[in-house]
Parts: C-alpha cells; structure tokens; sequence
C-alpha cells in the first residue's frame, strides 16, 4: 500500500508540470501534498517513520502555504469578475490597491520612466502632458506603459490640483491578466483606445 501511495504522489507532481493555469497547477499541488502527507503517516506503521519524517515535514509546511495561495488567486479571480458589475473602470483592483496622495504640481510619472504601477485617480485634476489629456475622476490609467515591450511610460503625468490616488503593482496586474480572460479582453479594450 505504501509504495502505491508514493507513486500516486509522484504520478501527481509529475501531473502538476502539465498544468497551464494557475488554479490547475494549486489544487494538482495540494493533492500532491495529501499523498505525500500519507506516504509518510503509512511509513509510520512499517516501522520507517524516522527516513520519511522530512516528507511529512516538508509536505505539511507547503499542505497550509498551497490551500493559502488558492485561496488568493480564487479571491483574485472573484475580484477580476465582479468588476463586470462594477462597469468598465478599475473599483474592482481596490482589494490590491495603495493609496497614495501628490500635491499639486507634482510629476507623477515621466515618459520613458519604468512602469511598474497602474493607477485610479480617486480625486483631484491629473494630465498627460503628451496627449493634452485630463483623466478623469475615478479611471484606471498608466496600463499601456506596463504592457509595452519595453515596459515604459508613454507621457508625463503632472497633478493640476492636490491629488488622491490608489496605485497597483504592474505585477498585480499582469497575474490578474493572465489568470482571467474576461478581465483580459477588458484590457485588451482598454488599451485598443490607444492604437
């Protein structure tokens, strides 16, 4: 019984490379865990506890950190489909989201500058220099230097007025893109405004 324990959690690991998704590849992994869990409770009864102690070490340190991490993307991925209701600007990132405030006057960001964050205006009066464009109250923007080759900002953003931000790492974002078609397409029509 105990070696077909182990193969079944080998076979399972071994399952979990063919995974193309995220969620897939966690609950593959948390399987995975229970088996290896199991091999090396089975291995207590046979009398070779002490050689599969690291096992159950190992897989009962990574069982919580697993079912966590699931449980993040599962939130993520609820949070990425209920921003369908909440229309097309960005309430939905709030859950992953800085606040930050900048004085009037102030550069926000400047062309060429690394874009490592997306922001959501929440107050004040903010311009593109670049493009002459005010963003409005409550729109998600910065996003097209985060998905450009070069990962770089396309204008300069200066705040006309005191102004209320909440920022989100290019990170966050770009896992939420790539876990979430939906809220992919939503960007894909977000930056399809620029082209």
């Amino acid at each position: 019984m105990m070696v077909w324990v182990a193969w079944l959690a080998a076979a399972l690991v071994f399952a979990s490379f063919f995974m193309k998704t995220i969620v897939p590849l966690r609950t593959m992994a948390i399987a995975s865990n229970l088996a290896f869990i199991a091999y090396a409770l089975l291995g207590w009864g046979q009398g070779v506890f002490d050689k599969v102690l690291p096992i159950l070490v190992l897989h009962g340190a990574l069982l919580p950190l697993n079912l966590w991490r699931l449980h993040e993307v599962r939130r993520a991925i609820r949070a990425v489909r209920g921003m369908q209701q909440a229309g097309p600007d960005a309430d939905f990132l709030t859950p992953y989201m800085q606040p930050l405030r900048v004085p009037a006057g102030e550069v926000l960001f400047r062309l060429g500058e690394p874009a490592d964050k997306v922001y959501v205006l929440r107050s004040g009066r903010l311009r593109i220099l670049e493009f002459d464009r005010t963003i409005a109250e409550g729109e998600l923007f910065g996003e097209v230097g985060v998905f450009r080759e070069a990962a770089q900002r396309t204008g300069t953003a200066v705040c006309d007025t005191d102004c209320e931000l909440m920022w989100v790492p290019a990170a966050k974002l770009l896992e939420l893109f790539y876990q979430d078609q939906r809220f992919a397409f939503l960007i894909a029509r977000r930056l399809s405004r620029y082209a």
